[in-house]
């Protein structure tokens, strides 16, 4: 299987991904991977259309793809933050942020927390699917809900058996 596509290849990964109870916490914690990082400015806000733009949004899908689902998350409720002023935006991020929080309970070993989570971000990104005609910030919501719902249903063992963020081209 072959890597996914980076859409923010210039942005460098984390040294691990962390999962909690595993990992010294990544800003908290001294020994973690973004402790006394103060030099990130809060995200900016850009409308949805400018997607493609949205260095973070990007990096965030690169997150999630590469299975960095607690960092994906921080990413994304950075954008979240900004975006509040834009429900369809911030109802998009949200969902993400869930759906990103959700497959992070597969290796916790936490499956109602997976099945909570999943419900809860899928339902909000369903929303968006519905105001948006299927698509947003070049993500094919439709497809996404439906084969997230299936990761969820499927009880998975690993979160690698995510549905991955496909943005258009």
């Amino acid at each position: 299987m072959s890597a996914p596509v980076r859409y923010a290849a210039a942005r460098a990964f984390p040294a691990y991904a962390f999962l909690p109870g595993r990992d010294p916490h990544p800003t908290r914690d001294p020994d973690g991977h973004s402790y006394a990082n103060e030099s990130e400015a809060p995200a900016a806000y850009h409308s949805s259309e400018a997607w493609r733009t949205n260095e973070d949004y990007l990096f965030g899908v690169d997150l999630y793809n590469h299975g960095y689902l607690w960092e994906a998350h921080e990413v994304w409720e950075g954008l979240w933050h900004a975006a509040k002023h834009d429900a369809l935006q911030a109802d998009f991020l949200q969902g993400l942020i869930q759906c990103s929080a959700a497959a992070l309970k597969v290796p916790m070993n936490q499956p109602r927390g997976l099945e909570r989570l999943a419900a809860l971000g899928t339902e909000r990104l369903e929303r968006v699917a519905r105001a948006s005609r299927g698509e947003f910030m070049g993500l094919d919501l439709d497809l996404f809900v439906a084969a997230f719902r299936r990761f969820a249903a499927a009880r998975p063992q690993e979160a690698r058996e995510r549905p991955l963020l496909a943005l258009e081209t």
